[in-house]
């Protein structure tokens, strides 16, 4: 007979033999006794634990030999470019020559703004050094006081009535231009030293900037190339305002000469016209 049907039978032999209470609690035992235990592999091992250390090797083998291989040929392309970097693009050498470079550029840059700020006021009376100290002030907030010390030592334009309009217009109109043409260079010493104070700033950055940052600094450098441009066609406008301003006066000169002649004529002919009479 299977042990089965031996189990099935059994909880009746206990009722029977002890009462009904009894028999179910050692049915239940032998139940427990007779069921089968959870199945052990070789050497007393689980099945699962062996399917599990049987994928971790799987996996392992595939990142040796699927995954490191590329990996390691992907750290020989960046060392390879890296050695590249350092060794052609930015070599060490070419770099301490270049900051070299920017030191003695530095210290010429120096020499130029002490010979760019040398004294160069020459004028004796009083009248005159007043303008001259505002002319070569390179400070922006004097050229409101050219016109005044202008007038102080070139004199006003003359009354009306005491010249004929003419002249007054022509020394006017060059007064003007001269006193533009002092306000001009005044504004252009000025930009002169806003140039060497950022030429110089932009020097001591290459003495310590980083090989990758040369690009940016270049970008700096060719901006305030183009505004020297700028104030250096603005400088040769003015200088071209003074010429055509002189030869506008020269002519007016002939002009008025001209005039004085053809008035000169006029009365050598009635004098003349008297004299016949």
């Amino acid at each position: 007979m299977s042990a089965f049907k031996i189990a099935r039978r059994f909880p009746k032999w206990i009722k029977t033999v002890c009462g009904w209470k009894p028999g179910l609690a050692a049915a239940l035992v032998a139940a427990w006794l007779l069921m089968p235990g959870s199945a052990s592999g070789q050497f007393g091992l689980d099945p699962c634990c062996a399917i599990v250390t049987a994928g971790l090797k799987t996996v392992s083998g595939l990142l040796k030999n699927v995954v490191a291989a590329p990996l390691s040929g992907l750290r020989q392309i960046r060392q390879q470019a890296a050695d590249f970097e350092q060794q052609v693009v930015y070599p060490v050498a070419a770099i301490d020559r270049a900051r070299q470079t920017a030191r003695q550029l530095q210290s010429e840059l120096q020499q130029m703004n002490a010979l760019y700020r040398i004294p160069l006021n020459s004028a004796s009376l009083a009248a005159p050094q007043e303008l001259e100290r505002s002319l070569l002030s390179r400070d922006p907030r004097s050229i409101s006081e050219v016109a005044q010390r202008y007038t102080s030592v070139y004199g006003p334009v003359m009354a009306p009535g005491a010249v004929p309009p003419a002249i007054r217009d022509l020394v006017d109109m060059s007064d003007a231009e001269a006193q533009s043409a002092l306000k001009k260079a005044i504004e252009i010493d000025a930009v002169a030293d806003a140039e060497l104070a950022t030429a110089g700033a932009i020097n001591r950055q290459l003495q310590s900037a980083a090989p990758g940052s040369a690009a940016i600094l270049e970008v700096q450098a060719a901006a305030w190339v183009v505004r020297a441009n700028a104030y250096t066609q603005s400088a040769l406008a003015e200088l071209t305002r003074l010429r055509s301003i002189e030869l506008a006066g020269e002519g007016e000169q002939l002009k008025l000469g001209a005039a004085d002649l053809d008035a000169l004529r006029g009365h050598t002919s009635r004098i003349l016209g008297r004299g016949a009479r």
